[in-house]
């Protein structure tokens, strides 16, 4: 099992800036792709930004240019670097850890953010 708590969310101004964490525990993530997901109210949960075992980063369309994903292994951690946030990022986010060989598949509970003057 894999344990992930995610932290970082907070009230911000358009414009602002916020960086999420997400910490795991049980188990090493190393071997896991790393997915974080935001869910606005009404709305399906979608993903935002990965970042694979190898590295390699994708991100919706709607985020490229402003966030950037990023992850310690060495701290059991990944990251989301949120840059000139928008009204429409508002949403709860949520890590999320894939092992898809292995069917495993773990998700933290949420941290609120909301952008608003």
């Amino acid at each position: 099992q894999v344990q992930l708590v995610e932290s970082g969310g907070d009230l911000v101004q358009p414009g602002g800036s916020l960086r999420l964490s997400c910490a795991a525990s049980g188990k090493m993530i190393s071997l896991y792709d790393m997915g974080w997901y935001r869910q606005a109210p009404g709305k399906e949960r979608e993903l935002v930004a990965a970042i694979t075992s190898g590295l390699r980063t994708n991100y919706v369309d709607s985020v490229k240019g402003r966030f950037t994903v990023s992850r310690e292994n060495a701290r059991n951690t990944v990251y989301l670097q949120m840059n000139n946030l928008k009204p429409e990022d508002t949403g709860v986010y949520f890590c999320n850890a894939n092992w898809s060989t292995r069917r495993l598949n773990f998700w933290g509970q949420g941290t609120q953010v909301t952008v608003s003057s």
